[in-house]
């Protein structure tokens, strides 16, 4: 099942955000704290602290939509240690994300000769 149709950008907020926070309170995040349109369409993705919950938020063209998910048993690879506090997904990574996978991946190596 394809549940974003048309996506332009999916942003991960790397930070933990307070899950009594709704609408509002999150497209205050995306606009003051990452400094991002939230009418463009693009998803914005949240964790919880417990990273056992999800939150989605996205502007449909008609207003914001919110989505939401909570694991039973598990909890989210969330990558926590990016540096930057906006992470970029593509559409597969946030796939990945929601079906318990590691996104980020290794962190690349950088060696030089000793010639």
């Amino acid at each position: 099942m394809k549940m974003f149709v048309e996506v332009p950008e999916v942003f991960l907020h790397r930070d933990v955000v307070d899950f009594r926070k709704s609408i509002n309170g999150l497209v205050g995040i995306v606009e003051y704290e990452l400094e991002h349109d939230a009418y463009t369409g693009a998803l914005f993705v949240f964790c919880n602290k417990a990273k056992d919950k999800l939150k989605i938020l996205y502007w449909d063209k008609t207003g914001f939509a919110l989505w939401y998910k909570r694991l039973e048993k598990q909890k989210f690879k969330w990558p926590s240690k990016v540096s930057s506090q906006v992470f970029e997904l593509t559409e597969q990574q946030l796939a990945w994300l929601l079906s318990g996978y590691d996104v980020v991946g290794h962190d690349p190596l950088h060696y030089g000769s000793v010639i």
